[in-house]
């Protein structure tokens, strides 16, 4: 059984992280506005089940991997904060969008949205990060099953998640409306948008840190 400790711990850090502008909140956002909240909500549900991949995964105990082949998870690292980097630059490049203004993107099927809400969360470092890293700091064997304390921790994590990115997608629509005829409000969005992917990419690839997973009993 997980302490309250551990559950308000990874509460704490999942927030930080969810409120963090990210791939998935960007992609969300951009279909929300471009397609409207059918499509932000079907891409959501993509999201949601890219979560639940990464947490059976970890209580299936596969995110040993990354402690047993440490070269795979710096990789990871290293391609995620590229990722994190040209996201940055999209954003702060002469002509760049802010992520709560219109674009022309076409209009995608929800079979479509699903997928690519399923791929953005997949390929998001700081999911990947949080689940081979981060929850299993949180485990203590003395309080029982670890498969169990992760699958419950994993379930924290994504409660938070999915309720920060559904109303910020949710909102979105009404954000752009608002900010829609303010250029400058933009162009400020985009700025601290790209400085906060930025000094997360630099961070991440600093990170010389590795994944610490706590051995199943």
């Amino acid at each position: 059984m997980v302490t309250l400790n551990a559950v308000l711990g990874v509460a704490a850090i999942e927030l930080g992280m969810v409120l963090i502008p990210g791939p998935n909140m960007i992609y969300l956002i951009s279909r929300t506005v471009t397609q409207g909240r059918r499509a932000g909500l079907t891409s959501l549900a993509g999201v949601a089940c890219g979560f639940f991949v990464y947490l059976v995964a970890a209580t299936a105990g596969l995110a040993t991997i990354f402690t047993l082949v440490p070269a795979l998870y710096t990789a990871l690292k290293l391609a995620g904060a590229a990722y994190l980097l040209w996201l940055a630059f999209q954003a702060v490049r002469p002509g760049g969008k802010s992520m709560f203004a219109p674009k022309a993107l076409p209009v995608d099927r929800p079979g479509k949205l699903f997928t690519m809400g399923l791929v953005t969360n997949l390929l998001n470092p700081k999911i990947a990060i949080m689940y081979a890293s981060l929850l299993p700091q949180f485990v203590d064997p003395a309080q029982g099953s670890v498969a169990a304390q992760i699958f419950t921790l994993g379930l924290v994590q994504i409660t938070i998640a999915i309720t920060v990115n559904g109303l910020i997608a949710m909102s979105a629509g009404s954000i752009s409306r608002l900010i829609g005829n303010r250029p400058g409000w933009l162009k400020a969005q985009r700025y601290v948008m790209g400085t906060v992917l930025g000094a997360m990419a630099v961070r991440i690839a600093a990170d010389r840190s590795r994944a610490v997973v706590t051995a199943t009993p």
